[in-house]
């Protein structure tokens, strides 16, 4: 008999995909580490088919792979990989807060304001990567899915997350945490400017100093 208080499956799989990919990003499941489908249902305690679902959309997503005759794992980037994927994510990003500044109304840039002022408050107290990364991942998507292009909000999704599994701990460095909040506060400014070049230059630019960041940390 179904269960009146179960959740639509079509939730329960966005649910649980929302808390494996948290795993990820969050380094509680590092690079490498396995991603057993009867392990994750168990800790979740949920049934397997959606934990099943949730992986191969991390592989999708570029955040898994799959290897042979050992099943599926979190994806390991190199330093070289790492660098392809951030000068295009630059590039895409760029565009989309291009497109995004003649398009965020007034409560998108409330919540741009409220993300940044979060950061800064942040600052003041003990660092916390996983807190920091969901921070800067919903900065990023409010912009990218105003852009008003799927393929390039699709893009920049798996762009972004593959960034931060990377390097989360750049999250522990207070320098690196107030350098993020001020490109944030620029490419925030920007926008609420409404000057498309502008949005676009500052989100470039923002990327690209991840870049120098991740070479000398």
């Amino acid at each position: 008999m179904t269960d009146p208080e179960a959740p639509p499956a079509a939730l329960l799989g966005e649910h649980v995909h929302r808390q494996v990919r948290q795993l990820v990003l969050s380094g509680e499941l590092g690079p490498g580490h396995a991603l057993s489908v009867p392990a994750l249902a168990a800790q979740l305690g949920v049934s397997r088919s959606p934990v099943r679902e949730a992986v191969q959309q991390l592989i999708y997503e570029g955040l898994a792979v799959n290897v042979p005759h050992a099943g599926a794992r979190v994806a390991a980037l190199d330093d070289a990989q790492i660098r392809d994927v951030l000068a295009v994510r630059a590039v895409l990003d760029g565009l989309a807060a291009e497109r995004a500044a003649t398009r965020l109304t007034d409560a998108d840039l409330d919540e741009l304001a409220d993300l940044v002022a979060a950061q800064e408050h942040n600052l003041h107290g003990d660092a916390d990567p996983a807190r920091d990364t969901q921070l800067d991942l919903v900065f990023h998507r409010v912009i990218r899915d105003r852009a008003a292009n799927q393929p390039l909000a699709d893009e920049l999704a798996r762009l972004e997350a593959q960034a931060h599994l990377y390097r989360g701990d750049l999250w522990h460095s207070t320098r690196n945490r107030r350098t993020a909040l001020h490109e944030h506060r620029t490419i925030l400014q920007a926008l609420e400017s409404g000057q498309p070049e502008s949005a676009r230059a500052a989100a470039e630019a923002h990327v690209r100093g991840l870049i120098t960041r991740l070479g000398r940390s």
